[in-house]
């Protein structure tokens, strides 16, 4: 609503948080990272599960190298920049081809 000759002035009643930065700690062994190539991702209502296994070929067995659960607002994120970060690999790279979507490959 306007008032003529009158200035209004809003301000916010919660103050606004001082910034934090978020300090990541790296441990040598994650560091150094882990091989998969295979993932599977199941769901509830409420959280997604990551799987990365890793499958030796000839093999009857693979294992479960890493297990990552987390809510599907940060999947959605996750998502979004692996999305993103695979167009920016295929402009500088080129096209990942996928010979069979339908059948994994290991």
């Amino acid at each position: 609503m306007r008032w003529p000759g009158y200035t209004v002035s809003i301000m916010s009643e919660t103050p606004k948080p001082p910034e934090i930065q978020l300090q990541i700690q790296l441990d040598d062994d994650v560091a150094n990272g882990r091989y998969a190539n295979m993932a599977l991702v199941n769901h509830t209502e409420t959280e997604f599960t990551l799987d990365f296994i890793y499958v030796q070929p000839q093999q009857p067995r693979a294992k479960v190298l890493s297990r990552i659960i987390t809510n599907p607002k940060h999947m959605k994120r996750l998502l979004m920049a692996i999305q993103e970060n695979l167009a920016k690999y295929e402009s500088k790279f080129g096209p990942v081809e996928i010979i069979d979507p339908g059948t994994p490959v290991h």
